[in-house]
């Protein structure tokens, strides 16, 4: 979605400022925003202008061919009549006011805003070319460049045409989530259901979603259970089986069963939405790479005008033959455009940016995902990332014969209903197996890293770990033999500062965590594990995944410092967290990976977001983020590489045994472009 070069595609008054228009499309509503609509309009019609152009100044190539000398030269016959000079300026000048005026004004706006580039150079070169040619129709002693005129511009508008189809194909993809939603929607309103459009939906409203409908808006199941499809959202190619109270996102697929879903984000507020405006915003980001791209491309855009320039003298002082001269210095100008280098990396930003976000990999920071190939460790937040993250409470033990085992799990989930952690999440869900009473609570707090606090009946109740009692410097009481340190994580439960019982919990190790810590290994990368958990049960998953090291009983203010001195040791850190209260490492780290987001995209300190916590797709990160690099290399290196050996034959080096005419240095120019496209494009395959 963002432009392949600055200057080069758009001519239209306001293309130099499209990089500051981010996307702000509306997912959950059937209009989009005015920048975002009117960009993708803008781009479209420009891309079948040229084609229009192109088609039009083809026609009108032809005659011009059939009457050029030099053509008729080289395929030995004559056709001339009264006038035909007259006709060939006639023709020519339609050619280069209509198949010219994108290059021209071009070249005036680029003049005007002081930042000269490759439209300047093609508006100087078939400018000069068609002023020189029409001095020759009215008597100056040459021959005239009317058939090179007209194929340039029509070579010209050709490569345009193709570079932009290319960048249209790297929209369409963000396009495609937009059109995941579906234009109308069954929504229950006083006891019956009726059909809205999309538009008219909105939060809080309980929408009914049938067998293998599209799911319209971001909600929580509150009624059925199915399977869903996210594989177009999150990457994860295996639909997923969702019941009453889970979450769906809006662009997926329902599978064979009937759900009822509570809306919670729609337009603006869904995750759909704020995975296009992240990916529009990080493709209009550009990165150290691309920004040396365009220096370069500013600097051969001045070196071509110099060389053109000095060809022309040197030629017409060697030769004095104007004609001669003028053609050598406007094949120079059209040769040496940096056009390829132009389309080089932002093509490849373009194509890398939607390409990850449709597989569940969303870029907030470019020059941090490119400088993901260099990194050499990283550190793993334990739960939700290399284990499930679905604790489930193995014991309740209760210290204090006042309190049964019920009584400690309805204190500690009368606390915990107020929480969003996932301890919380395995007691409440024990609760509801015994089916226990749900007390409420008051005065809740949230103690980061050691526990939550509360009132329950009239009681001071706190649920934490290990790392309470060092919070409140109290020693840890001392932990049953029963529990199993190695595997289970222990929760205290106080009532009046008393320990009256002990819940513990067991997660389990992803399945593909072993592959993913296999893998960084292979790619020479280190892997530490981080966790708030006591030593037994980070030493246990460390030792099981074959990983680098672990750092245990690590609260959320030490992350930081924890990542910082792995940066002194000359480490190249990526942190991956949950983006909460992970941020400050997140922050810290070289590249902040956020991971086990779900439908919270809005992680403000992480470079990166992994909609699932698979590991495997911090892998993918990395690997995806070598190949995006590699492309933009190559594209360099060919594109630079292209003029360093175009420009000497079109300047004339090894003139008389060879000469480029600006035609077939048009043809070269635009070839280069379309290779370089190409190759940006193979970058597809890649994730």
């Amino acid at each position: 979605m963002i432009c392949p070069s600055t200057n080069v595609i758009m001519n239209s008054h306001d293309h130099q400022h499209h990089h500051d228009q981010p996307l702000k499309t509306e997912a959950g509503s059937e209009k989009e925003s005015h920048d975002g609509h009117n960009h993708d309009e803008h781009l479209g019609h420009h891309t079948e202008d040229f084609l229009k152009r192109f088609w039009l100044c083809l026609i009108l190539t032809i005659p011009v061919l059939a009457l050029s000398g030099t053509i008729q030269h080289w395929f030995g016959y004559q056709l001339s009549f009264p006038g035909s000079n007259y006709v060939l300026l006639i023709l020519s000048t339609a050619i280069y006011l209509y198949g010219g005026k994108p290059f021209i004004q071009g070249m005036f706006r680029e003049i005007k805003t002081s930042n000269l580039g490759m439209m300047t150079l093609i508006g100087v070169a078939i400018s000069i070319a068609y002023i020189y040619s029409t001095a020759v129709v009215f008597g100056l002693k040459g021959m005239d460049f009317f058939w090179e005129l007209a194929t340039l511009i029509d070579i010209m508008l050709l490569g345009h045409y193709f570079e932009m189809r290319s960048q249209m194909a790297a929209s369409r993809a963000l396009e495609s989530l937009v059109a995941l939603l579906p234009s109308n929607v069954h929504v229950e309103r006083n006891g019956s259901v009726t059909d809205i459009p999309l538009n008219e939906l909105k939060n809080n409203d309980t929408i009914l979603i049938k067998p293998g409908e599209k799911i319209p808006a971001d909600g929580k199941i509150t009624d059925g259970h199915s399977s869903i499809n996210e594989s177009m959202l999150t990457g994860e190619s295996l639909p997923v089986e969702k019941q009453k109270e889970d979450r769906v996102i809006g662009g997926s697929i329902n599978g064979d069963g009937s759900i009822k879903v509570l809306v919670t984000g729609t337009g603006k507020e869904s995750y759909l939405n704020k995975v296009i405006n992240m990916v529009q915003a990080a493709q209009a980001t550009k990165s150290n790479t691309q920004n040396l791209a365009n220096k370069v491309a500013k600097w051969l855009t001045y070196i071509s005008l110099t060389i053109g320039i000095a060809t022309f003298l040197y030629w017409f002082s060697q030769e004095g033959d104007l004609a001669f001269a003028l053609e050598r210095m406007v094949t120079v100008m059209v040769t040496s455009c940096p056009h390829a280098l132009g389309v080089a990396i932002p093509l490849v930003v373009a194509i890398s940016t939607s390409q990850a976000a449709i597989n569940g990999l969303l870029i907030r920071n470019r020059t941090a995902f490119e400088n993901s190939r260099k990194l050499t460790l990283i550190i793993f937040d334990k739960t939700g990332t290399l284990t499930e993250g679905s604790h489930q409470v193995k014991q309740v033990i209760s210290l204090d014969n006042q309190y049964s085992e019920n009584d400690i799990l309805q204190y500690a989930a009368a606390l915990q209903q107020n929480s969003e952690h996932y301890i919380a999440k395995g007691v409440l869900k024990m609760l509801k197996e015994r089916e226990l009473e749900l007390w409420p609570s008051k005065n809740f707090g949230y103690l980061p890293g050691a526990g939550v606090t509360g009132t329950v009946n009239e009681k001071k109740v706190v649920a934490g770990g290990p790392n309470y009692f060092k919070k409140v410097d109290q020693t840890v009481p001392s932990i049953p033999n029963q529990i199993n340190q190695a595997s289970e994580t222990v929760n205290f439960l106080l009532i009046d500062e008393k320990p009256v019982g002990i819940i513990t919990l067991a997660d389990t190790i992803r399945p593909t965590s072993n592959a993913a810590i296999a893998e960084l290994k292979a790619m020479g990368i280190k892997s530490y594990l981080l966790t708030g958990d006591n030593e037994h049960v980070a030493e246990s998953v460390a030792n099981a995944l074959s990983m680098d090291g672990f750092l245990a009983n690590v609260l959320p203010d030490q992350k930081q410092e924890k990542v910082k001195e792995f940066q002194q040791k000359g480490e190249i850190v990526a942190m991956t967290g949950d983006g909460v209260n992970d941020a400050p490492a997140l922050a810290q780290a070289d590249v902040g990976i956020a991971v086990g987001s779900g439908t919270d995209v809005a992680a403000e300190t992480a470079d990166i977001i992994l909609v699932n916590s698979d590991p495997q797709d911090v892998v993918s990160m990395i690997r995806f983020g070598r190949a995006t690099y590699r492309k933009m290399i190559q594209n360099l290196i060919w594109a630079v590489g292209y003029n360093v050996v175009a420009i000497p034959l079109a300047a004339g080096i090894l003139y008389p045994a060879f000469m480029l005419s600006p035609a077939a240095g048009a043809v070269l120019m635009s070839a280069s472009t379309i290779i370089v496209a190409i190759n940006a494009q193979l970058l597809r395959r890649s994730l």
